[in-house]
């Protein structure tokens, strides 16, 4: 598997965070998967705190962010890792 993208989503009040993780599986391409994990933030320095994860299709993590953003989640760079 190969990571090929990593997005976050921040709420309004700047306590929550989502993080949607695209891979690939570059020997059976129908098998790629999105990870989204979601946690916690009790100050914007520190690391945020991962409560859980689960593994959804492509399809259906796309659908999630695009709904996430249409409640009023932001996206945000802030606690992107350089890989």
């Amino acid at each position: 598997m190969k990571l090929t993208e990593e997005l976050f989503l921040m709420n309004k009040k700047r306590n929550r965070l989502k993080r949607f993780r695209k891979y690939q599986n570059i020997a059976y391409k129908e098998n790629d998967y999105m990870e989204i994990e979601f946690g916690y933030i009790f100050r914007t320095s520190t690391k945020p705190v991962w409560k859980g994860t689960r593994i959804e299709s492509l399809e259906d993590g796309t659908k999630e962010y695009e709904e996430m953003l249409e409640q009023g989640w932001n996206k945000t760079n802030l606690y992107k890792r350089n890989f």
